[in-house]
């Protein structure tokens, strides 16, 4: 008996699938997947152009000005927590181990007379060795990195309020520690050395995660540790190595901290943990791990200061401008997870 098949209900070639053009939401995700940066990006001009269209003022380089040196600090610490998040952990001790160091700094040069170069020094081997703490916990004891740096947030919170005693710590111009504090004119544009700091700060992170070795495992840690460790990759070596590149980014922005509020303030930076995290995140690093540029989290700072400043000079309730900074973070997840589940 000769069974007759249809040709036309026959299932299509392989190629003809695999030759298939990409729909308008595979071509966005593509690139989006691939860019994980442009997102973040698009929305900072959007909400530049939408600012400055409600405020002729938003635009003045004295305004832009003050929008850099309030990202300087947060920036700072999201160059860290994107080199953490991208090994697929977290950091929120973070901010808590920058005024921890800020106020070491701020105490060796004022109450023991230590030369600043000194103080800022240890102030770095304070930031360092904390997050080596975070480290050898996350790899040693293999604890989640979530319920340890809770831990340590506590515990570098409690030891910064022992150590300062409720005292706020003033120091004099002219001192080492508040020179990234002096202000940079750039023509009309005045910045300070924060600024420029965290600015160099970015280009060797994002050197070193593009161009080295490390970079790549880092990368390949963060997307799957198990396909890591059985390519010969030392998992553990790079977990460390992350947070204590961490620490260093930490030690940067306590230096900045310090020339910004002009010496040592124990409820400086109380909200940083989390605002370094939102950074992060709205600037396209995935918290899965594995995905994500540390530029995007310099974006990520400057649309929260450009939003928190836009909407401050629109006239807008601050209760608002908390409100929307808490939509970008919904948002940016949001798309993140679109990104990840999306096949291109």
């Amino acid at each position: 008996m000769t069974t007759h098949v249809d040709s036309e209900a026959t299932p299509a070639p392989v190629e003809e699938l695999l030759n298939r053009p990409a729909t308008p939401t595979q071509r966005i995700h593509s690139v989006l997947h691939r860019q994980p940066a442009l997102s973040p990006a698009i929305v900072l001009a959007l909400a530049a152009i939408v600012f400055s269209l409600v405020n002729d003022r938003f635009y003045a380089l004295q305004n832009l000005s003050l929008v850099a040196q309030q990202t300087a600090v947060i920036g700072s610490l999201a160059a860290g927590q994107t080199v953490i998040i991208l090994t697929a952990g977290i950091d929120l001790s973070i901010g808590a181990v920058m005024v921890l160091a800020s106020l070491l700094m701020s105490k060796l040069v004022a109450d023991s007379h230590v030369p600043g170069v000194a103080a800022l020094l240890a102030g770095a081997v304070v930031a360092i060795a904390a997050q080596a703490v975070n480290g050898l916990l996350v790899t040693r004891i293999k604890l989640p990195p979530f319920i340890v740096t809770l831990g340590t947030l506590s515990i570098f919170t409690a030891v910064t309020l022992i150590y300062a005693k409720g005292q706020t710590i003033s120091l004099r111009p002219g001192n080492v520690l508040m020179w990234s504090g002096e202000t940079v004119s750039l023509g009309q544009l005045n910045l300070t050395n924060g600024v420029l700091l965290m600015i160099a700060l970015y280009a060797v992170l994002g050197y070193a995660l593009r161009y080295t070795a490390w970079g790549r495992h880092l990368y390949a840690v963060g997307d799957d540790i198990e396909a890591a460790r059985l390519a010969g990759i030392s998992v553990n070596r790079v977990l460390m190595s992350a947070y204590l590149v961490g620490g260093f980014a930490i030690a940067v922005g306590a230096w900045i901290l310090v020339g910004r509020v002009g010496g040592g303030d124990p409820n400086s930076g109380l909200n940083a943990n989390l605002q370094s995290i939102t950074a992060v995140v709205i600037g396209g690093t995935s918290l899965f791990g594995g995905r994500g540029v540390v530029i995007g989290s310099l974006i990520g700072a400057l649309i929260v200061q450009v939003f928190v400043n836009g909407l401050a000079l629109a006239g807008i309730d601050p209760n608002y401008q908390v409100l929307a900074v808490g939509i970008l973070v919904i948002a940016a997840v949001s798309v993140d997870q679109w990104i990840r589940s999306v096949k291109s």
